[in-house]
């Protein structure tokens, strides 16, 4: 009888274990799961077919995609024979602030200090501190990063915008390596 009570104790233990790491996966954690899992790979095995190419940029169809996304796409980018990758997700378009407001914070929510595992390494945590939108200001980010980073990953940054393009409000979600987006910004300004 003891053996019973014993084996149903742990199995509801190891059933309540397995719903709390459910609270912290969603869909769009696991779409981005897959893109920092592919980071390494300059994003390799998610690239799809190539949508446009530009001399100094390709963008491919991105076969990872955020649940209800309007687009997702991974850029290659040459600057100075140096190739980097960014991928790229327009989440939401509206042309109502607050409603897109709303849509960056149920993203932010959705991101903000979940789990992300890379085979081989250590469970990271997405850390990013939320900055609240204002209307006047037309462009909004949350610059995320893994912790504990190490090596390669440590390049790793996770963005969330919000920003008024032309006529309506987007919220993006990038993936890019920030030495080389350093890069870009220095050879735009040259």
């Amino acid at each position: 009888m003891r053996s019973i009570i014993t084996t149903l104790a742990f199995i509801i233990l190891s059933s309540a274990v397995m719903a709390q790491e459910d609270v912290f996966s969603n869909k769009t954690n696991i779409a981005l799961e897959k893109v920092v899992k592919d980071f390494p790979n300059r994003f390799h095995n998610i690239k799809g077919d190539v949508i446009v190419q530009q001399a100094q940029t390709v963008e491919y169809k991105s076969t990872v995609q955020v649940p209800g996304a309007t687009s997702c796409v991974v850029t290659k980018h040459v600057i100075s024979n140096n190739d980097s990758y960014t991928w790229s997700c327009t989440a939401f378009t509206s042309r109502d602030f607050n409603i897109a407001k709303n849509k960056y914070k149920e993203i932010y929510d959705q991101i903000a200090n979940t789990i992300i595992k890379v085979d081989g390494q250590k469970p990271f945590i997405i850390s990013g501190q939320y900055r609240t939108p204002y209307e006047q200001r037309k462009l909004t980010a949350v610059v995320f990063e893994l912790l504990p980073a190490v090596g390669e990953m440590k390049k790793l940054k996770i963005e969330l915008d919000l920003q008024y393009v032309v006529s309506d409000w987007k919220v993006t979600l990038n993936v890019y390596d920030n030495d080389h987006k350093e890069e870009q910004a220095t050879a735009s300004t040259n």
